[in-house]
Protein backbone atom coordinates (compact mmCIF):
# COMPACT_ATOMS: atom_id res chain seq x y z
CA UNK A 1 0.00 0.00 0.00
CA UNK A 2 2.57 2.44 1.15
CA UNK A 3 4.36 1.87 -2.56
CA UNK A 4 0.92 2.72 -4.38
CA UNK A 5 1.92 6.24 -5.01
CA UNK A 6 5.38 5.76 -5.96
CA UNK A 7 3.96 3.18 -8.31
CA UNK A 8 1.81 5.93 -10.22
CA UNK A 9 4.37 8.39 -10.27
CA UNK A 10 6.98 6.22 -11.88
CA UNK A 11 4.44 4.66 -14.44
CA UNK A 12 3.85 8.77 -15.01
CA UNK A 13 7.11 9.46 -15.52
CA UNK A 14 8.34 6.65 -18.25
CA UNK A 15 5.45 8.32 -20.28
CA UNK A 16 6.47 11.90 -19.46
CA UNK A 17 10.37 12.37 -20.44
CA UNK A 18 11.17 15.55 -21.86
CA UNK A 19 11.70 15.68 -25.97
CA UNK A 20 15.08 16.65 -27.11
CA UNK A 21 17.43 14.64 -24.63
CA UNK A 22 20.95 14.08 -26.12
CA UNK A 23 20.99 10.46 -27.16
CA UNK A 24 22.64 9.34 -24.35
CA UNK A 25 21.11 11.12 -22.16
CA UNK A 26 17.54 10.03 -23.89
CA UNK A 27 19.05 6.55 -22.98
CA UNK A 28 20.07 6.80 -19.02
CA UNK A 29 16.62 8.45 -18.53
CA UNK A 30 14.63 5.70 -19.87
CA UNK A 31 16.83 3.27 -18.01
CA UNK A 32 16.35 4.96 -15.10
CA UNK A 33 12.81 5.78 -15.11
CA UNK A 34 12.03 2.12 -16.18
CA UNK A 35 13.93 0.64 -12.88
CA UNK A 36 12.36 3.04 -10.76
CA UNK A 37 9.29 1.67 -12.12
CA UNK A 38 10.05 -1.74 -12.01
CA UNK A 39 11.34 -1.29 -8.43
CA UNK A 40 7.85 -0.42 -6.97
CA UNK A 41 6.51 -2.77 -9.45
CA UNK A 42 8.47 -5.59 -7.68
CA UNK A 43 7.71 -4.51 -3.88
CA UNK A 44 3.96 -4.20 -5.09
CA UNK A 45 3.43 -7.73 -6.88
CA UNK A 46 5.82 -9.92 -4.12
CA UNK A 47 3.26 -8.48 -1.30
CA UNK A 48 0.08 -9.02 -3.05
CA UNK A 49 1.20 -12.04 -4.34
CA UNK A 50 2.38 -13.47 -0.89
CA UNK A 51 -0.92 -12.72 0.32
CA UNK A 52 -2.39 -16.04 -0.92
CA UNK A 53 -0.56 -18.08 1.64
CA UNK A 54 -1.92 -15.88 4.21
CA UNK A 55 -5.40 -15.43 2.73
CA UNK A 56 -5.76 -19.91 3.03
CA UNK A 57 -3.93 -22.41 3.90
CA UNK A 58 -6.44 -24.82 1.53
CA UNK A 59 -4.87 -26.86 -0.83
CA UNK A 60 -8.01 -26.09 -3.40
CA UNK A 61 -9.22 -22.71 -1.80
CA UNK A 62 -5.73 -21.44 -3.20
CA UNK A 63 -5.84 -22.78 -6.76
CA UNK A 64 -9.20 -20.83 -6.82
CA UNK A 65 -7.88 -17.71 -5.43
CA UNK A 66 -4.64 -17.62 -7.80
CA UNK A 67 -8.00 -18.34 -10.78
CA UNK A 68 -9.95 -15.29 -10.03
CA UNK A 69 -6.75 -13.19 -10.19
CA UNK A 70 -5.79 -13.81 -13.26
CA UNK A 71 -9.67 -13.92 -14.28
CA UNK A 72 -9.17 -10.34 -13.61
CA UNK A 73 -5.47 -10.04 -14.76
CA UNK A 74 -6.65 -11.57 -18.77
CA UNK A 75 -9.56 -8.89 -18.42
CA UNK A 76 -6.90 -5.70 -17.52
CA UNK A 77 -4.47 -6.89 -20.37
CA UNK A 78 -7.42 -6.81 -22.64
CA UNK A 79 -8.47 -3.63 -21.39
CA UNK A 80 -5.08 -2.02 -21.11
CA UNK A 81 -4.24 -2.94 -25.27
CA UNK A 82 -8.08 -1.95 -26.35
CA UNK A 83 -7.98 1.64 -24.97
CA UNK A 84 -4.43 2.36 -24.52
CA UNK A 85 -3.97 3.84 -28.45
CA UNK A 86 -7.84 5.17 -28.37
CA UNK A 87 -7.35 6.84 -25.04
CA UNK A 88 -4.29 9.03 -26.61
CA UNK A 89 -6.48 10.05 -29.36
CA UNK A 90 -8.88 11.07 -27.41
CA UNK A 91 -6.82 13.63 -25.16
CA UNK A 92 -4.89 14.55 -28.21
CA UNK A 93 -8.07 15.22 -30.70
CA UNK A 94 -10.57 16.26 -27.63
CA UNK A 95 -9.06 18.33 -25.36
CA UNK A 96 -6.35 19.58 -27.91
CA UNK A 97 -3.40 18.22 -26.19
CA UNK A 98 0.54 17.50 -28.12
CA UNK A 99 1.12 13.94 -28.70
CA UNK A 100 3.69 14.15 -25.83
CA UNK A 101 1.04 15.71 -23.68
CA UNK A 102 -1.20 13.28 -24.67
CA UNK A 103 0.76 10.10 -23.85
CA UNK A 104 2.02 11.74 -20.10
CA UNK A 105 -2.06 11.91 -19.47
CA UNK A 106 -2.51 8.43 -20.59
CA UNK A 107 0.99 7.15 -18.26
CA UNK A 108 -1.03 9.44 -15.18
CA UNK A 109 -4.38 7.99 -15.78
CA UNK A 110 -2.90 4.00 -16.16
CA UNK A 111 -0.84 5.12 -12.78
CA UNK A 112 -3.67 6.66 -11.08
CA UNK A 113 -5.69 3.71 -11.63
CA UNK A 114 -2.84 0.75 -10.10
CA UNK A 115 -2.70 3.11 -7.00
CA UNK A 116 -6.02 3.11 -6.44
CA UNK A 117 -6.47 -0.96 -6.90
CA UNK A 118 -3.26 -1.48 -4.28
CA UNK A 119 -5.10 0.91 -1.85
CA UNK A 120 -8.14 -0.74 -2.33
CA UNK A 121 -6.85 -4.27 -1.71
CA UNK A 122 -4.47 -2.51 1.28
CA UNK A 123 -7.48 -0.56 3.06
CA UNK A 124 -10.09 -3.31 2.84
CA UNK A 125 -10.81 -4.85 5.96
CA UNK A 126 -12.09 -7.90 4.40
CA UNK A 127 -8.40 -9.64 3.30
CA UNK A 128 -7.69 -10.97 6.52
CA UNK A 129 -5.11 -13.26 7.47
CA UNK A 130 -5.59 -16.69 8.98
CA UNK A 131 -2.50 -17.57 10.02
CA UNK A 132 -0.92 -15.85 13.06
CA UNK A 133 3.08 -15.24 12.92
CA UNK A 134 5.51 -12.93 14.04
CA UNK A 135 7.54 -11.10 11.26
CA UNK A 136 11.24 -13.41 10.94
CA UNK A 137 14.59 -11.50 12.01
CA UNK A 138 16.81 -13.18 9.58
CA UNK A 139 20.04 -11.11 7.95
CA UNK A 140 18.89 -11.04 3.81
CA UNK A 141 21.57 -13.38 2.60
CA UNK A 142 20.55 -16.02 5.19
CA UNK A 143 17.58 -15.68 4.40
CA UNK A 144 17.84 -15.69 0.49
CA UNK A 145 20.09 -19.10 0.84
CA UNK A 146 17.90 -20.45 3.22
CA UNK A 147 14.80 -21.01 1.37
CA UNK A 148 17.60 -23.16 -1.05
CA UNK A 149 17.18 -26.29 1.78
CA UNK A 150 13.60 -26.39 0.72
CA UNK A 151 13.28 -29.43 -1.75
CA UNK A 152 10.11 -28.85 -3.11
CA UNK A 153 10.72 -25.17 -3.20
CA UNK A 154 14.18 -25.79 -5.66
CA UNK A 155 12.14 -28.40 -7.49
CA UNK A 156 9.30 -25.60 -8.14
CA UNK A 157 12.05 -22.74 -9.03
CA UNK A 158 14.01 -25.00 -11.37
CA UNK A 159 10.50 -25.41 -12.87
CA UNK A 160 10.08 -22.00 -12.64
CA UNK A 161 12.73 -20.92 -14.35
CA UNK A 162 12.63 -23.42 -17.23
CA UNK A 163 8.93 -22.28 -18.27
CA UNK A 164 10.05 -18.10 -18.18
CA UNK A 165 12.57 -18.73 -20.39
CA UNK A 166 10.02 -21.12 -22.66
CA UNK A 167 6.99 -18.47 -22.40
CA UNK A 168 9.22 -15.37 -22.90
CA UNK A 169 10.50 -16.74 -26.13
CA UNK A 170 7.50 -17.60 -27.42
CA UNK A 171 5.86 -14.22 -26.36
CA UNK A 172 8.91 -12.01 -27.79
CA UNK A 173 9.21 -14.29 -30.57
CA UNK A 174 5.46 -14.37 -31.53
CA UNK A 175 5.87 -11.08 -33.91
CA UNK A 176 8.22 -12.36 -36.05
CA UNK A 177 7.00 -15.40 -36.54
CA UNK A 178 3.44 -13.97 -37.87
CA UNK A 179 5.43 -11.54 -39.50
CA UNK A 180 7.83 -13.34 -41.66
CA UNK A 181 7.52 -17.11 -41.64
CA UNK A 182 3.60 -17.12 -42.08
CA UNK A 183 3.17 -13.63 -43.34
CA UNK A 184 0.60 -12.63 -41.81
CA UNK A 185 1.39 -8.96 -40.33
CA UNK A 186 -2.06 -7.50 -40.43
CA UNK A 187 -3.28 -10.57 -38.59
CA UNK A 188 -0.98 -10.67 -35.52
CA UNK A 189 -2.88 -8.11 -33.34
CA UNK A 190 -6.18 -10.70 -34.12
CA UNK A 191 -3.96 -13.93 -33.23
CA UNK A 192 -2.35 -12.27 -30.13
CA UNK A 193 -6.06 -11.66 -28.76
CA UNK A 194 -7.65 -14.77 -29.77
CA UNK A 195 -4.98 -16.58 -27.70
CA UNK A 196 -5.23 -14.43 -24.63
CA UNK A 197 -9.06 -14.81 -24.94
CA UNK A 198 -9.11 -18.23 -25.15
CA UNK A 199 -6.35 -18.38 -22.42
CA UNK A 200 -8.80 -16.39 -19.84
CA UNK A 201 -11.71 -18.59 -20.95
CA UNK A 202 -9.98 -21.56 -19.84
CA UNK A 203 -8.55 -20.32 -16.81
CA UNK A 204 -11.47 -21.84 -14.64
CA UNK A 205 -11.63 -25.31 -16.38
CA UNK A 206 -7.97 -25.46 -15.51
CA UNK A 207 -8.91 -24.93 -11.94
CA UNK A 208 -11.32 -27.83 -12.31
CA UNK A 209 -8.95 -29.82 -13.43
CA UNK A 210 -6.51 -29.15 -10.41
CA UNK A 211 -9.14 -29.94 -8.38
CA UNK A 212 -9.66 -33.21 -9.81
CA UNK A 213 -6.02 -34.32 -10.72
CA UNK A 214 -3.37 -31.94 -8.74
CA UNK A 215 -1.89 -28.85 -9.71
CA UNK A 216 1.52 -30.74 -10.80
CA UNK A 217 -0.34 -32.71 -13.14
CA UNK A 218 -2.20 -30.06 -14.64
CA UNK A 219 0.28 -28.12 -15.18
CA UNK A 220 2.04 -30.49 -16.46
CA UNK A 221 -0.84 -31.30 -18.86
CA UNK A 222 -1.43 -27.65 -20.20
CA UNK A 223 2.13 -27.25 -21.02
CA UNK A 224 1.79 -30.66 -23.25
CA UNK A 225 -0.92 -29.40 -24.96
CA UNK A 226 0.85 -25.70 -25.78
CA UNK A 227 3.75 -28.25 -26.72
CA UNK A 228 1.67 -29.95 -29.37
CA UNK A 229 0.64 -26.61 -31.00
CA UNK A 230 4.17 -24.78 -30.99
CA UNK A 231 5.19 -28.12 -32.46
CA UNK A 232 2.39 -27.70 -35.02
CA UNK A 233 3.19 -24.40 -35.81
CA UNK A 234 6.74 -24.93 -36.56
CA UNK A 235 5.85 -26.81 -39.47
CA UNK A 236 3.08 -24.08 -40.86
CA UNK A 237 3.74 -22.92 -44.46
CA UNK A 238 3.11 -19.18 -45.50
CA UNK A 239 -0.50 -18.05 -45.59
CA UNK A 240 -1.93 -20.62 -43.11
CA UNK A 241 -4.46 -18.48 -41.97
CA UNK A 242 -6.99 -21.09 -40.40
CA UNK A 243 -4.21 -23.63 -39.29
CA UNK A 244 -2.55 -19.97 -37.03
CA UNK A 245 -5.75 -19.45 -35.69
CA UNK A 246 -6.74 -23.16 -34.44
CA UNK A 247 -2.89 -23.21 -33.33
CA UNK A 248 -3.09 -19.81 -31.33
CA UNK A 249 -6.31 -21.32 -29.57
CA UNK A 250 -5.17 -24.65 -28.46
CA UNK A 251 -1.64 -22.80 -27.49
CA UNK A 252 -4.22 -20.27 -25.36
CA UNK A 253 -5.64 -23.65 -24.23
CA UNK A 254 -2.39 -25.48 -22.72
CA UNK A 255 -1.30 -22.24 -21.34
CA UNK A 256 -3.91 -21.11 -18.96
CA UNK A 257 -1.85 -23.63 -16.53
CA UNK A 258 0.79 -21.43 -16.98
CA UNK A 259 -1.35 -18.85 -15.46
CA UNK A 260 -2.87 -20.59 -12.92
CA UNK A 261 -1.15 -23.81 -11.16
CA UNK A 262 2.04 -21.96 -10.17
CA UNK A 263 0.62 -19.21 -8.47
CA UNK A 264 -1.48 -21.93 -6.27
CA UNK A 265 1.36 -24.62 -5.93
CA UNK A 266 4.25 -21.22 -4.01
CA UNK A 267 2.11 -21.06 -1.19
CA UNK A 268 2.21 -24.81 -0.08
CA UNK A 269 5.41 -24.41 0.29
CA UNK A 270 5.21 -21.74 2.95
CA UNK A 271 3.68 -24.63 5.09
CA UNK A 272 6.67 -27.32 4.23
CA UNK A 273 9.08 -24.54 5.30
CA UNK A 274 7.11 -23.60 8.34
CA UNK A 275 7.49 -27.66 9.29
CA UNK A 276 10.86 -28.01 9.02
CA UNK A 277 11.82 -23.93 10.43
CA UNK A 278 8.89 -23.18 12.63
CA UNK A 279 8.63 -19.76 10.71
CA UNK A 280 6.40 -18.55 8.24
CA UNK A 281 8.15 -16.77 5.39
CA UNK A 282 5.73 -15.93 2.84
CA UNK A 283 7.55 -13.21 1.61
CA UNK A 284 11.20 -14.05 0.64
CA UNK A 285 9.68 -17.26 -1.07
CA UNK A 286 7.79 -14.76 -3.55
CA UNK A 287 10.45 -12.69 -3.81
CA UNK A 288 13.21 -15.41 -4.76
CA UNK A 289 10.17 -16.93 -6.87
CA UNK A 290 9.83 -13.05 -8.61
CA UNK A 291 14.22 -12.88 -8.73
CA UNK A 292 14.28 -16.05 -10.93
CA UNK A 293 11.83 -15.38 -13.36
CA UNK A 294 12.96 -11.80 -14.09
CA UNK A 295 16.52 -13.23 -14.38
CA UNK A 296 15.19 -16.10 -16.85
CA UNK A 297 12.91 -13.75 -18.84
CA UNK A 298 16.00 -11.94 -19.00
CA UNK A 299 17.99 -14.41 -20.98
CA UNK A 300 15.52 -15.76 -22.80
CA UNK A 301 15.21 -11.88 -24.56
CA UNK A 302 18.70 -12.70 -25.05
CA UNK A 303 18.41 -15.58 -26.54
CA UNK A 304 16.20 -13.76 -28.71
CA UNK A 305 18.57 -11.60 -29.83
CA UNK A 306 21.50 -13.44 -29.80
CA UNK A 307 19.42 -16.32 -32.14
CA UNK A 308 18.29 -14.11 -34.69
CA UNK A 309 21.53 -12.23 -35.30
CA UNK A 310 23.15 -16.19 -35.74
CA UNK A 311 20.20 -16.58 -38.17
CA UNK A 312 21.30 -13.99 -40.12
CA UNK A 313 17.85 -11.63 -39.36
CA UNK A 314 17.80 -8.38 -41.36
CA UNK A 315 16.10 -5.94 -39.31
CA UNK A 316 12.95 -3.63 -41.22
CA UNK A 317 13.48 -5.74 -44.04
CA UNK A 318 10.35 -7.89 -45.82
CA UNK A 319 11.90 -10.28 -47.10
CA UNK A 320 14.48 -12.70 -45.08
CA UNK A 321 16.66 -15.23 -45.85
CA UNK A 322 15.87 -18.78 -45.18
CA UNK A 323 18.46 -19.04 -42.52
CA UNK A 324 16.14 -16.26 -40.75
CA UNK A 325 12.96 -17.79 -40.93
CA UNK A 326 14.29 -20.88 -39.86
CA UNK A 327 15.90 -19.45 -36.96
CA UNK A 328 12.72 -18.05 -35.99
CA UNK A 329 10.71 -21.33 -36.11
CA UNK A 330 13.27 -22.62 -34.03
CA UNK A 331 12.97 -19.72 -31.83
CA UNK A 332 9.58 -19.74 -30.92
CA UNK A 333 8.34 -22.86 -31.13
CA UNK A 334 11.00 -25.85 -31.10
CA UNK A 335 13.44 -24.41 -28.48
CA UNK A 336 10.76 -23.60 -26.31
CA UNK A 337 8.72 -27.49 -26.96
CA UNK A 338 12.19 -28.67 -26.08
CA UNK A 339 12.26 -26.90 -22.50
CA UNK A 340 8.70 -27.83 -21.80
CA UNK A 341 9.50 -31.09 -22.33
CA UNK A 342 11.89 -31.22 -19.68
CA UNK A 343 9.32 -29.61 -17.31
CA UNK A 344 6.71 -31.95 -17.95
CA UNK A 345 8.19 -35.26 -15.95
CA UNK A 346 9.59 -32.68 -13.52
CA UNK A 347 5.65 -31.32 -12.77
CA UNK A 348 4.51 -34.53 -12.58
CA UNK A 349 6.93 -35.74 -9.76
CA UNK A 350 6.03 -32.36 -7.55
CA UNK A 351 6.10 -33.63 -4.11
CA UNK A 352 3.90 -31.48 -2.35
CA UNK A 353 0.44 -33.24 -3.71
CA UNK A 354 -2.68 -32.67 -2.20
CA UNK A 355 -2.32 -35.53 -0.02
CA UNK A 356 1.14 -34.43 1.10
CA UNK A 357 0.09 -31.09 1.72
CA UNK A 358 -2.51 -32.51 3.96
CA UNK A 359 -0.29 -34.60 6.12
CA UNK A 360 1.91 -31.34 6.47
CA UNK A 361 -0.61 -29.06 7.59
CA UNK A 362 -2.03 -32.09 10.49
CA UNK A 363 1.52 -32.01 11.29
CA UNK A 364 1.25 -28.18 11.84
CA UNK A 365 -1.64 -28.06 13.36
CA UNK A 366 -0.31 -30.96 15.90
CA UNK A 367 3.31 -29.12 16.32
CA UNK A 368 0.76 -25.43 17.42
CA UNK A 369 -1.53 -27.83 19.88
CA UNK A 370 1.75 -29.39 21.42
CA UNK A 371 3.36 -25.35 21.65
CA UNK A 372 -0.01 -24.65 23.17
CA UNK A 373 0.32 -27.06 25.98
CA UNK A 374 3.94 -26.42 26.88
Amino acid sequence: MFCSIPLALSFWLMFSLPVGMKPVLAFFAILLTAMLFDTFHTLVTTSYYAMTAELTTDYDERTSIATHRMVFNVIGYIFGAAITTMLAGIFQNQFGLSQRGAWSLVGLFFGLIAAASVMLVGFSKRFKSVVNSEPVRMPPLKAVFSTLKNKPFVSFLIISGIMSVAFTLVTTMLPYFINYPIGMEQELPLIMFLLLGILGLFLVPCKFVADRIGKGKTYALGIGIASLALLVAFFLPAQAAIPIFIVASVAGIGFSSQWVCPHSMLPDVVEYDELHTGKRREGVYYGMWGMVCKITAALAMAISGWGLELAGYIEEEVEQPESALLGIRILFALLPVVLLAICIPLLIKYPITREAHAKITRALAEKRKYEEEL
